[in-house]
């Protein structure tokens, strides 16, 4: 066990920092310090979704009982995963940190302390903080512990919500760059939407589904079939994941709605979008969650 946890806390950080070094002084790039952090942090994100939802995939698919049938690369997994969210909310503060150096540089303002800094991020980023912690401090221990090893098919699954983070990701990246005119953000933002909707929202109604089946009860009896912890666990996980899902859709009205003004004759040809799915104008910040 802490051999995993181990090679966990030295992969992601250590990812991230070869990451930033490649982007600062490979030859023909050399990226700022800003942008090789963020891009970077975005980067490990992608990959450690990639890993859950292969992982998520592997297990579900070999789990024919989806309570008692076990996969070893269940538990070595969240083990694996768990220094992951530690480290994610270390990096997404030095994000928040250069983008507001960035921001006082632009208005000409003294650099805000660190404590100052600190307690923005928390306010900016609370809900996905609060997501990390729950990660690390409840969820853990009930995937290790407290389910005594069964079902694994169900955690497989969820670890497919990742499949939606590398969009996400991307979209972040695109908008850093001033590309949300581009068609690539175009196409991103719709796969976004699908993955986002289908492996994070719908997700937990599979999830009661596939025990109903299993248990050969109806779905709407499945709640009241269930320990009330499944029941209270899986209304918390899901309520952040719908509100990020209104945000997402919003965003893609304004930029549905926005395109439309400028295909009109009055709208300047050069004007480019000041909308996207991922502006900090709809309220979306979340970098995965995670709900992993």
């Amino acid at each position: 066990m802490l051999s995993i946890l181990a090679a966990g806390s030295i992969f992601f950080p250590g990812l991230f920092l070869l990451s930033k070094r490649f982007l600062k002084h490979a030859l023909g790039l050399k990226w700022s310090e800003k942008d090789a952090v963020i891009v970077s942090s975005r980067l490990v994100s992608s990959i450690q979704a990639i890993m859950a939802s292969s992982a998520g995939y592997i297990i579900a698919s070999s789990c024919k009982d989806v309570i008692q049938d076990q996969h070893w690369l269940t538990s070595s997994y969240i083990l694996f995963a768990v220094p992951y969210f530690v480290y994610d909310i270390y990096a997404m503060f030095l994000c928040y940190w250069y983008k507001l150096q960035v921001k006082d540089h632009e208005e000409e303002s003294a650099t805000k302390p660190m404590r100052s800094a600190i307690s923005g991020y928390l306010r900016r980023e609370f809900l996905m903080v609060l997501h990390h912690v729950v990660m690390v401090t409840v969820c853990f221990p009930v995937s290790v512990f407290w389910r005594q090893d069964k079902g694994d098919y169900f955690q497989g699954v969820m670890f497919m919500a990742e499949l939606s983070t590398p969009s996400v990701c991307l979209g972040k990246i695109l908008i850093q760059y001033k590309q949300q005119h581009t068609l690539l953000h175009k196409v991103n933002g719709a796969l976004m939407l699908v993955t986002f909707f289908i492996f994070r929202v719908l997700l937990f109604p599979y999830l009661y589904y596939a025990y109903g089946r299993y248990a050969s009860i109806p779905f709407y009896m499945v709640p009241l079939s269930v320990p009330w912890q499944c029941n209270a666990g899986a209304s918390l996980l899901m309520a952040p994941q719908v509100y990020w899902f209104s945000l997402i859709c919003r965003g893609a009205f304004r930029l549905f709605t926005g395109a439309s003004r400028r295909r009109r004759p009055s709208s300047s040809i050069d004007s480019k979008p000041k909308t996207s799915l991922l502006s900090p104008a709809n309220g979306y910040s979340p970098r995965e969650a995670n709900s992993h």
